[in-house]
């Protein structure tokens, strides 16, 4: 066991009964897992009134962003950020593709934010409506057909494998049974043409010809597959005497980042209890956070198909009103998806045109740091 010292004004129980007049920061190395002290500060550690540098938190309306698919049939997705480990895209595909793609960058997980219709792809076909995760191995020929045109994926690309996290003490039902996920049934095609396969390879494109659909698989048998959940199957894991940190919400992993659903659940029930998310820095991660839909009570100014990114470095937590909001709320009604990185983020100049500044003094300005 590591050698805890305690010096000064704290509380014997992380989040719980912070001293009157103090505001409590983890400082913890390993996303929550590792190491970690905290301290408590007579101010906020968010509430500066300005930043000079590049590193700062972003709010990115990714709404406002048009990626080549959301008017071209043969359009791609356009990038929101990334690193040698994970990219970020925005899709707004509103018609069928007209090809098939076949990633040999990476697994990739769709995030339905908004529309339906089917994912076509070598084991069959999945229906997608909102909310659902869909993971694709590398290199599986697939295409999405849409059933609208107003159609918002968030699309997370990863080098690795996606796979389910180690559960611990909880066991492998916790959170969701695996026997949820939905796997395709085989659905041949016979159809004659013209098909083209674009293979994805260190982001270029080289595209196949066939002169007979691609999808002609009649059987499949193995562990590897497209699968698909819904977000709100995830089922959250709570304490009604202690607040989780985020890694309690852990529904997906891949080399070099997680992937965590924020769904409704039940707030704190004692009353020293803190209910919002204690203030850190996660000095070993960026953090992205996907809001999909609900109220996010604890980030003023942010709707749905924002994402906000906080870097390493540069501490977050909840906004000063939240803090007082939460001491009456009895519940979270809000579904986010966020994705922790190991490596930092570069963000694209498509993606940067479209933040919102004003986010990165919002906690002073909660504070009425920064005058009228």
């Amino acid at each position: 066991m590591d050698v805890v010292h305690s010096k000064g004004k704290v509380t014997k129980q992380a989040h719980v009964g912070v001293p009157e007049g103090t505001y409590e920061e983890e400082h913890g190395r390993e996303t929550f897992f590792g190491r970690a002290s905290h301290l408590y500060r007579t101010h906020p550690p968010t509430a500066w009134t300005r930043i000079e540098g590049k590193l700062r938190p972003r709010a990115i309306n990714v709404n406002e962003m048009k990626p080549d698919d959301q008017t071209q049939e043969d359009g791609f997705w356009q990038l929101i950020a990334g690193n040698q480990d994970v990219r970020l895209y925005v899709s707004r595909r509103s018609r069928p593709m007209t090809y098939f793609l076949r990633d040999a960058d990476g697994d990739l997980c769709y995030f339905i934010h908004r529309g339906s219709g089917t994912l076509e792809s070598d084991y069959g076909p999945l229906a997608f409506t909102p909310g659902d995760y869909l993971i694709i191995p590398k290199g599986t020929t697939h295409r999405v057909v849409p059933e609208g045109d107003d159609n918002f994926f968030f699309v997370i690309e990863g080098t690795g494998e996606y796979r389910l996290p180690d559960r611990g003490l909880m066991g492998k039902h916790a959170h969701f049974d695996p026997g949820v996920m939905v796997v395709p049934e085989p659905d041949p095609h016979d159809e004659e043409g013209e098909f083209e396969v674009r293979v994805k390879r260190d982001n270029e494109f080289t595209s196949l010809f066939f002169a007979w659909h691609p999808l002609d698989v009649v059987g499949w048998q193995g562990d590897v597959s497209p699968v698909k959940l819904n977000i709100l199957d995830h089922r959250p894991v709570y304490s009604p005497s202690y607040h989780m940190p985020p890694s309690a919400h852990c529904t997906w992993e891949n080399d070099g980042f997680v992937i965590c659903s924020f769904v409704p659940r039940p707030l704190e029930e004692d009353p020293e209890v803190l209910k919002v998310p204690f203030y850190h820095a996660n000095i070993d991660a960026d953090e992205i956070l996907f809001y999909h839909e609900g109220n996010f009570f604890s980030r003023a100014g942010i709707d749905v198909g924002f994402i906000t990114l906080h870097p390493q470095g540069i501490h977050h937590g909840p906004q000063p009103a939240a803090i007082e909001a939460s001491k009456s709320k009895l519940r979270t009604d809000e579904v986010a998806v966020m994705v922790e990185t190991h490596h930092p983020l570069v963000v694209s100049s498509e993606a940067d045109a479209v933040v919102a500044t004003e986010y990165e003094t919002s906690w002073a300005a909660g504070m009425g740091l920064l005058g009228d």
